[in-house]
């Protein structure tokens, strides 16, 4: 029960921090975005430390920052397929690989389910695809480079499961700290490395010559600017959501089994069009309300399985 419970409201949890994250890269880069909200994770989850505690075991350090760098892959990899596209496919097809890996992991190391849990597995299933289902006005079909960085991407969000499952419930919040922590680090150090780059090149584009700056030229700088920090802001807040989601997540893994905590955490993308629709005015697709629906049907009977 709690862990059902744990799982599907993190799950829509992570989906608001989707919709701040991506709000903030439409004004930053997504690589920006991402790494300021996993420094701002790691600052909260320090902050918080003292409240929640936590055992520090190197098994637990290890596996934590193992997470780390599976999100950081997770991330980066979603980011480029959807950027290839087209979303309705590849974006699904995460979300369901992401909940299969773990599935598969459980049920292979010893975890069993009645017949009606089976039923709500499968059922979660068919709910992931449904409310990750964006339709797209003469959609193509995906490259077969954007598939795989979808599975890869997949792949490296259900080994993030997998690997903060392997910590002890002694850790509390310090499998979460290091994650955060060395997200951030990686991200940091690819925006950095992506700011060398364009600057490299931006001098030998223009010979080390500085062009003198017209009023025009000043005043987009100043939109510029301000659209950089609404970003930076919406990425703060990403942060501080995504630490939420994540909580929770652990909440319902450590509750019970990886395989009902995963497959519902997986249903993250209903928290993003639900705001996107009340926030941004975007409609629901009839075919995504049949999955949310039936979401909350297999939440329902994972809880009674």
């Amino acid at each position: 029960m709690l862990t059902a419970v744990f799982s599907l409201t993190g799950a829509l949890v992570f989906g608001a921090a989707d919709f701040l994250g991506g709000l903030a890269a439409k004004r930053v880069s997504a690589v920006l975005a991402t790494a300021v909200a996993s420094g701002v994770g790691f600052v909260v989850l320090a902050a918080a430390y003292p409240l929640f505690g936590g055992a520090w075991n190197l098994h637990d350090v290890w596996w934590g920052a193992l997470s780390g760098v599976a999100g950081a892959v997770a991330i980066s990899l979603l980011y480029a397929c959807l950027a290839i596209g087209p979303m309705s496919i590849l974006s699904p097809l995460t979300a369901v690989v992401s909940a299969i890996v773990p599935m598969v992991w459980g049920l292979f190391g010893g975890e069993r389910f009645t017949a009606l849990g089976y039923w709500a597995l499968g059922l979660a299933l068919l709910a992931v695809v449904l409310v990750g289902f964006v339709p797209e006005k003469g959609a193509v079909r995906p490259s077969f480079r954007g598939i795989l960085m979808a599975i890869g991407s997949g792949i490296a969000i259900g080994g993030f499961y997998i690997t903060i499952d392997q910590t002890s419930d002694e850790s509390g919040v310090v499998p979460l700290l290091m994650n955060r922590g060395v997200n951030a680090a990686i991200m940091f150090t690819v925006v950095g490395a992506v700011a060398l780059v364009g600057v490299a090149r931006r001098r030998a584009a223009t010979g080390e010559r500085m062009p003198q700056q017209s009023s025009l030229g000043a005043s987009a700088a100043s939109q510029g600017g301000s659209a950089t920090a609404t970003g930076i802001r919406l990425a703060i807040a990403c942060g501080v959501v995504d630490v939420v989601a994540n909580g929770l997540l652990l909440a319902g893994i450590r509750a019970g089994d990886l395989s009902v905590a995963a497959v519902l955490g997986a249903m993250y993308p209903a928290g993003t069009i639900l705001l996107a629709a009340l926030v941004l005015g975007e409609r629901i697709a009839p075919v995504q309300w049949v999955g949310l629906v039936l979401a909350l049907a297999a939440a329902g009977l994972l809880a009674l399985a």
